[in-house]
């Protein structure tokens, strides 16, 4: 007589073609995750970069409302402050920052941004340049 065989009972559990699916799908998801949280603290530092040049338009504008005219020469050294006269025209000058005298009435600032895909770039480049030249460059100019 043959001994009886034992039912199998099935262990649950996952296979390692299902455990290597999941780890790829999860490491997929991370690597977008990362990819654009990148992308936004690059938006984030553009747009302060934008913000700072606008400041230092309104701070050219108010030494223009003095002089009559803007600088010869840049307004300060980057991270410096725009003083004259002891008048206090900006308490900090952006980190980095171009400034271009044309005349007694017009300049142009620029900044490099990080963005590439900034619709304000072209933007800015139409109004101070009148073309737009397809460079990371954010334009601000005298009205």
């Amino acid at each position: 007589m043959k001994p009886k065989s034992l039912p199998r009972l099935r262990v649950g559990g996952f296979t390692l073609i299902e455990l290597l699916v999941v780890v790829s799908i999860l490491g997929i998801l991370v690597g977008l995750i990362v990819n654009n949280l990148s992308d936004s603290r690059a938006r984030a530092r553009d747009s302060q970069k934008k913000s700072n040049l606008i400041q230092l338009k309104t701070a050219l504008r108010l030494y223009y409302n003095d002089y009559q005219k803007y600088p010869a020469v840049s307004p300060g050294v980057p991270g410096g402050s725009f003083t004259v006269n002891n008048t206090i025209y900006m308490k900090q000058l952006p980190a980095e920052f171009t400034y271009s005298y044309i005349d007694d009435d017009s300049f142009t600032l620029k900044v490099t941004l990080e963005n590439t895909s900034d619709p304000d770039l072209a933007t800015s480049q139409k109004s101070c340049l009148d073309a737009a030249d397809g460079s990371l460059y954010f334009y601000v100019c005298s009205d």
